[in-house]
């Protein structure tokens, strides 16, 4: 029996309503069940192939560029005229990072200690490792500082000691042999006779204890009780809390790792961070947001108040004794050696540090750190950390080999920890993060508008079906008058 018009009308309605209906449930619908598989791929767990071997093993190449500040007129310094430098590099390295020991808790945390190696990629460097340059001696100049407050009579000794090892106030070395370190007679003897004053016992190098070496035991949540804890550190070798600061929050082993975040961030959201190279946590800010190859990203930076110190950032009091605002202290935790932290150039620094050294040029687009964040899983697309390594030296009296230094910060050396996500893994990441969320918005807003549409010639149909009833039948009147004249015939 075919279809009339009022059949048709309502079966145009009601596909229509089911259509818009199923529309609006997926609007509703839909975020969750992204929402619930970010979740679900973002815990640390075995089973979730793509996000467990993202975190074990970085698959993104990464790599450090290292630049010298090479001092053009040493022999000017130790007569008391101010520093000139010149930028050497970058020399390029590969990071190759590694977790082993992986440990799963039954409290929903998971132990590992992260091991690091650097390869030198002379493709991508300015100069070779076999570059000579001359930087500041620390094992001189450093320790001078440290000892200024010994009695005359040891600083003697000791500048004696320096003699007897002909170690001068700066050294001229390879790249290669700053880098990872070179023999010292100093470095030896002290280590015999001073067992547990230098950081390293083999070579004495700026890198000497990086290369194969591990960031120490991290317990991290896994996110299997609250994915808002996810990667979040519970302890560090053991310890909730450090003792290298002069108070309680500077103290705080905050926020994550450093190597991903928990997913759904906001632009209130930050990212805190613990770096053991820098001895504390970190916190960088949200600046703005990107797209990096159709992936939506919001990039952070590090604030102003980073490195201030406590009479500008209150605080930062905890980090101190300060010098001018820009430099981290962190000889408490580099057996009391005067060495500071900073960003590169002193960019975001006390003006005034600039005006100690010649050769210095901050600014942000080469000098300050980044992290673009994709907001949704917290998973880092483009890195780039960038520290500088300064060392504090003065004029000591008794040690011969301090001459008329002016009391500077120097830098020695700056470096770029960098990587982003490329290749298969980014084809993942856009496929699972951009493609799918958007056919499932496109469905949705598709299956309103199908729905929207249908319901139009719904009434359409209704309408016309309704008109053609009010009008009276073609001919019915004619045919009447012909019957009424066939019988009156």
């Amino acid at each position: 029996m075919p279809l009339n018009r009022s059949q048709l009308a309502v079966g145009f309605a009601v596909a229509g309503v089911l259509a818009v209906v199923f529309g609006i449930v997926l609007t509703f619908v839909g975020p969750l069940v992204i929402d619930d598989q970010i979740v679900k791929n973002t815990v640390i767990d075995p089973k979730n192939d793509l996000s467990y071997t993202m975190w074990k093993d970085i698959p993104v190449p990464f790599f450090m560029s290292v630049y010298f500040f090479n001092i053009l007129n040493p022999k000017e310094m130790l007569k008391g005229e101010k520093p000139m430098v010149e930028q050497r590099g970058p020399y390029v390295y590969r990071k190759r990072c590694q977790k082993d020991n992986i440990t799963f808790h039954p409290n929903g945390t998971v132990s590992y200690k992260e091991y690091r190696t650097y390869f030198f990629e002379p493709s991508m460097s300015v100069g070779n490792e076999s570059d000579i340059v001359t930087i500041p001696n620390m094992l001189v100049l450093g320790a001078a500082v440290m000892m200024e407050n010994l009695p005359y009579a040891v600083r003697l000794m000791i500048s004696a000691t320096f003699k007897t090892f002909k170690e001068g106030p700066f050294m001229t070395k390879t790249v290669g042999e700053l880098m990872w370190g070179y023999d010292s007679g100093l470095v030896d003897f002290l280590n015999k006779y001073l067992p547990g004053m230098l950081p390293s016992t083999g070579k004495f190098g700026l890198f000497a204890e990086f290369n194969n070496s591990n960031t120490g035991l991290f317990t991290i949540f896994t996110g299997q009780d609250d994915i808002r804890n996810v990667h979040k550190v519970d302890s560090w070798n053991g310890l909730t809390e450090l003792n290298y600061w002069q108070t309680p929050q500077s103290n705080m082993i905050n926020g994550t790792a450093g190597q991903m975040w928990p997913p759904f961030m906001t632009k209130e959201s930050t990212l805190p961070f613990y770096s053991p190279d820098a001895c504390r946590s970190m916190e960088l800010v949200y600046q703005r947001p990107g797209v990096m190859k159709g992936i939506p990203l919001y990039r952070y930076v590090a604030p102003k108040t980073l490195f201030a110190n406590g009479t500008d950032y209150a605080p930062n009091e905890g980090f101190c004794p300060c010098r001018q605002s820009g430099l981290l202290n962190v000889s408490s935790c580099r057996h009391k050696s005067p060495v500071f932290i900073s960003h590169p150039h002193f960019f975001n620094a006390d003006p005034v540090l600039l005006d100690y050294v010649d050769g210095l040029h901050p600014n942000e687009e080469e000098h300050g750190l980044f992290i673009d964040i994709h907001p949704q899983t917290g998973v880092p697309l483009n890195v780039s950390i960038r520290l500088q390594l300064n060392l504090y030296m003065k004029k000591v009296s008794g040690i011969t080999e301090t001459g008329k230094i002016s009391e500077v910060v120097m830098p020695m050396i700056w470096f770029e920890e960098s990587g982003y996500i490329d290749g298969p893994i980014l084809n993942t990441f856009h496929t699972n993060l951009v493609i799918l969320p958007a056919v499932m918005e496109y469905m949705q807003y598709g299956f309103i508008a199908l729905g929207l549409a249908t319901i139009i010639i719904a009434a359409l149909v209704h309408h016309k079906k309704r008109a053609s009833d009010k009008k009276p039948v073609k001919g019915s009147h004619g045919h009447e008058t012909l019957e009424k004249y066939n019988i009156n015939n």
